[in-house]
């Protein structure tokens, strides 16, 4: 494939060549026609997502969203679970405690009595039912069920419900016209067959837990184990590295203490980082852990965490610019469906941050150009490089400024367009 008049950081406006699933030439514009014409727009390496949860994210269209900005309130919850017709069941996504505070089994029965209702709260830990769930689940006899709340049983509870149809076609439609050609699966517990499943994504995949991808650790602070007991696991996946699920203080620093005690590896990661105190800045800088962050969270979520996060933590959310300056590598994932699953609202996010935490423009579009083993180290796009790519519509400093998906004209994955033909 020839693709012509296009903008390629170091080489102005050139002709690119794919062939073999890479890019095997760079060269000054020529007369006739390509196969694609650029129109001066930017050419990129593609877009990799270090941390997204592909499966919940393709459930999302058998789904009703009840989070703040969808919900708003009580009766807007009780709206959207009494829509669509009585007795069939209803998966709700996205719930947080401001729209109409804790829920349990009796309070979902009395906003929706007539139909099995299941909610997942924002965090993606908990799910609550109503008594006709758990009836018609069988959950509830014997003790089982209790108040319907369910807190990291995904794995058990999917047993007990009707499929879900996921939609991973459109989830990979919607990916390519973002520009991303890549995924980092980011669930705890993969099933072996999760790769398969996955296949029909036309973007390429990272499978935590599968092959030589990092093994993921998923840390609660209710059964948080001792540094000791941290690093012993760590040590049994050796050489193998790991992602840590860091979300509270604590956690964070049970994992680099075991981090240290068992001897950091390349590609050992860092999920979230919620909460990283400054004292711990040159601790990460020395264990060369990589921070897989969320920058958008604290501009998405910012009324809440104002009310929900302690007053000693503020300062510490998601951190960005400050993790670059102290020499951490950094990378972004949009923890989707927990999070927009637009890189560039991240992007967007990350460079309006408040409290110096700001990048430049050209950074943030780097944290989601990283090797997709290694978040970090920022892929450009040169002769031999494996040929994702991504087409602007436009060159690459406005596309900086304008910082939307709108940019995006098309996007290649092994030199094969993913894009539907304009």
């Amino acid at each position: 494939m020839l693709i012509t008049d296009v903008e390629v950081e170091g080489h102005g406006r050139v002709d690119v060549r794919l062939g073999g699933g890479r890019v095997v030439g760079i060269g000054r514009r020529r007369a006739g026609r390509g196969d694609v014409d650029g129109r001066g727009g930017a050419l990129l390496v593609g877009l990799h997502d270090h941390h997204v949860h592909l499966a919940a994210l393709a459930a999302e269209a058998a789904s009703v969203r009840v989070g703040p900005a969808e919900a708003g309130d009580r009766d807007g919850l009780v709206a959207a679970l009494r829509s669509g017709p009585p007795g069939e069941w209803v998966r709700a996504v996205g719930y947080h405690e401001s729209v109409a505070g804790e829920l349990d089994r009796w309070v979902l029965d009395d906003f929706a009595p007539d139909r099995p209702v299941r909610v997942q709260h924002r965090s993606g830990a908990l799910w609550v039912w109503n008594s006709a769930a758990l009836r018609a689940a069988g959950l509830d006899g014997g003790g089982d069920g209790g108040d319907g709340r369910f807190w990291r049983e995904d794995g058990r509870l999917r047993g007990f419900t009707p499929p879900v149809r996921l939609d991973l076609r459109g989830v990979g439609a919607r990916a390519a016209s973002y520009g991303i050609t890549g995924f980092t699966n980011a669930d705890p517990h993969p099933g072996q067959d999760l790769p398969e499943l996955l296949s029909v994504l036309p973007q390429r995949l990272v499978v935590m837990g599968i092959g030589d991808a990092p093994v993921k650790f998923l840390l609660d602070d209710a059964t948080l184990p001792t540094p000791g007991e941290l690093a012993a696991s760590v040590a049994a996946v050796r050489p193998r590295p790991v992602a840590v699920h860091c979300v509270t203080r604590v956690q964070l620093l049970v994992t680099l203490l075991a981090l240290e005690e068992a001897g950091p590896v390349a590609g050992d990661r860092i999920e979230h980082g919620s909460v990283i105190p400054a004292e711990t800045l040159p601790w990460l800088a020395r264990l060369g852990v990589t921070v897989v962050t969320q920058p958008h969270f604290p501009v998405e979520r910012g009324r809440e965490y104002a009310t929900d996060v302690d007053p000693d933590d503020q300062a510490h959310l998601y951190r960005c610019r400050s993790l670059a300056e102290a020499g951490i590598p950094l990378a972004a994932g949009t923890d989707a469906p927990y999070g927009s699953a637009d890189p560039w609202a991240v992007m967007r996010a990350a460079v309006e941050r408040s409290g110096g935490e700001a990048v430049a423009r050209r950074a943030a579009l780097d944290l989601f150009a990283g090797e997709p083993q290694h978040p970090s180290r920022v892929r450009r796009l040169t002769v031999g490089s494996i040929a994702d790519l991504c087409l602007l519509h436009v060159p690459l400093k406005e596309a900086l400024d304008l910082m939307s998906a709108d940019v995006v004209r098309a996007t290649f994955v092994g030199g094969r367009r993913i894009t539907p033909t304009e």
